[in-house]
């Protein structure tokens, strides 16, 4: 499995934790159990697999942390009887893949290091997207409507007429824009917006 020997469990329910502990504690894998994604904050580890019961919002609170840290680690999601629909939503959403439970306790270190092979193909992508958005949220709404209208190709002053604000005041928001954004010029600028996904 490589370096990634680690697979972080969150699982709101205690039985069920300690039961995948068990069926992995055979395998090379170190698993570090916790009942929520809250418990993560602030200290994500560089290298490790996210294995997350798929109930309420965990999921997309467990992607929105990593967005706003900067990092981005492969999550596995689990749930009892999934729906195909809620499956294509979740890997489509960033999950590099999604289990039932209950489990094939012989099979799930397996599945784990499929999932990491996999993740090895899309994490650079991830990782990039997940910084330009911590960027990203650093402005302001207005200094994002500014950028939207820099990405397409709009003038200060064509920007100022479609905001209702001087093309001088475009000029202090694009400029406060790029400090924020760690950008030297209004191309990176643009490429961070687009890894971002904040344009089509």
């Amino acid at each position: 499995m490589g370096a990634a020997t680690s697979v972080i469990l969150i699982d709101a329910d205690s039985r069920r934790r300690a039961s995948i502990c068990h069926s992995l504690s055979g395998s090379d894998l170190h698993v570090e159990p916790l009942e929520s994604v809250d418990e993560l904050r602030g200290r994500w580890p560089s290298l490790a697999i996210t294995l997350i019961h798929d109930e309420d919002d965990a999921f997309a609170r467990c992607v929105q942390d990593m967005t706003t840290a900067g990092c981005w680690l492969p999550i596995v999601a689990f749930a009892e009887q999934p729906a195909p629909a809620r499956i294509v939503e979740v890997i489509l959403e960033g999950a590099v893949d999604y289990i039932a439970w209950p489990f094939d306790p012989t099979g799930l270190a397996a599945t784990l290091r499929q999932a990491e092979a996999r993740c090895t193909l899309i994490g650079g992508s991830r990782i990039r997207q997940a910084e330009a958005r911590r960027r990203i949220e650093r402005l302001t709404r207005r200094e994002r409507e500014v950028l939207t209208g820099v990405a397409g190709g709009l003038s200060n002053r064509r920007i100022g007429e479609k905001l209702a604000i001087s093309p001088r005041t475009v000029e202090i928001h694009r400029a406060n824009m790029l400090t924020k954004m760690g950008a030297n010029h209004t191309s990176e600028a643009i490429r961070i917006a687009i890894e971002a996904a904040l344009m089509d």
